[in-house]
């Protein structure tokens, strides 16, 4: 199997990704949570998903379709890259288990699904407007925030770049 090959195995269909949730549950290993577009990945997405990642031992990254993007009103060129495109970088991250494209405005049915023991955002994020918290914390879960790296954005480099 090729390397391109093994790291594509971690974009999940939804039932192949709920089968695969309870081998992890079986095997008692701590699911982390988080969403998001991913579109230009950075330094601050990096240090992110590192992040979320040390919570647990599984980190699920819900990616948002580009249908899914376009509604959030990023901005008339974004997704820069297509979903499949974003999939497969998200992919190549070691410390990264299992992505999942979700098409809806929210991941709230995709956390139902995935039932995390850690649900993770942005520190731009009060707990109190995070998508799928009350989800996670009635089934014992905790709800977390982490900071931003001050500097990195995509909004940001996709300006630069039009600048130059």
């Amino acid at each position: 199997m090729t390397n391109l090959e093994i790291i594509k195995k971690k974009v999940f269909k939804r039932d192949d990704l709920s089968r695969q949730l309870n081998i992890w549950r079986m095997q008692s290993k701590k699911i982390v949570f988080t969403n998001g577009c991913f579109d230009l990945l950075h330094h601050g997405h990096i240090d992110y998903l590192s992040k979320a990642a040390d919570m647990g031992e599984i980190l699920v990254i819900g990616l948002n379709s580009d249908s899914s993007v376009k509604k959030l009103n990023k901005g008339s060129n974004r997704p820069i890259q297509n979903e499949n495109d974003r999939a497969l970088i998200l992919s190549s991250i070691q410390f990264i288990e299992a992505i999942i494209l979700f098409e809806e405005d929210t991941p709230l049915e995709l956390i139902k699904m995935v039932r995390p023991d850690v649900l993770v955002k942005g520190g731009d994020w009060k707990e109190s407007e995070i998508v799928g918290a009350d989800v996670v914390k009635a089934n014992g879960g905790t709800v977390t925030t982490i900071p931003f790296v001050e500097g990195y954005s995509t909004t940001s480099i996709e300006k630069k770049i039009k600048s130059s």
